[in-house]
């Protein structure tokens, strides 16, 4: 049986802040995902005083039901986000005034977000839209189970062996 995901077409915004440093001379992240209805890859730029930002449409956010319990835990957080795994470009990717960086996927999984980062990818975290909110909610409640709860099974240092003899604490002498 082959599933298909449920999707939402966005836009991640990527920006370019200068920074006074003598290390570093500027820092890359994404600074929003928007919902759009632009489902080819294009690169808008834009531009306020120093920092420069490109919009990147043509994103998709899959929901699969193995990963119902990152969806949770993004959900019950304080903060709901969308994580955004970004790198810099290679020099020959580059085009003339483009972008250095740019986002590669987009995911509201906080499993999949940490995978990610156990894998050494940057993943950068961004508010939650409502939109997205609203669409991933009823995915959640319908596919998220919690694991029942198991009892756990401890050892009573007092208790008798099966031959019924000699205590468990004699033992440990």
């Amino acid at each position: 049986m082959t599933l298909t995901p449920e999707r939402f077409c966005v836009a991640v915004i990527m920006q370019r802040t200068p920074l006074a440093n003598r290390w570093i001379s500027e820092r890359w992240e994404p600074v929003a995902v928007e919902p759009s209805c632009v489902q080819q890859r294009i690169v808008t730029p834009m531009r306020y005083d120093d920092i420069a930002q490109w919009r990147f449409d043509g994103f998709m956010i899959d929901l699969h039901r193995t990963e119902a319990e990152g969806y949770h835990l993004n959900l019950v957080a304080p903060d709901p986000a969308v994580f955004v795994m970004w790198r810099m470009l290679e020099p020959e990717a580059l085009v003339p005034d483009g972008p250095l960086a740019a986002p590669f996927l987009v995911t509201v999984s906080y499993n999949q977000a940490a995978r990610m980062m156990d894998g050494g990818e940057q993943v950068d975290r961004v508010p939650m839209p409502a939109d997205i909110r609203a669409w991933l909610e009823p995915f959640t409640q319908t596919h998220y189970k919690p694991e029942p709860r198991r009892k756990i099974r401890r050892r009573d240092p007092l208790a008798t062996e099966d031959n019924g003899n000699v205590p468990q604490s004699e033992k440990l002498r």
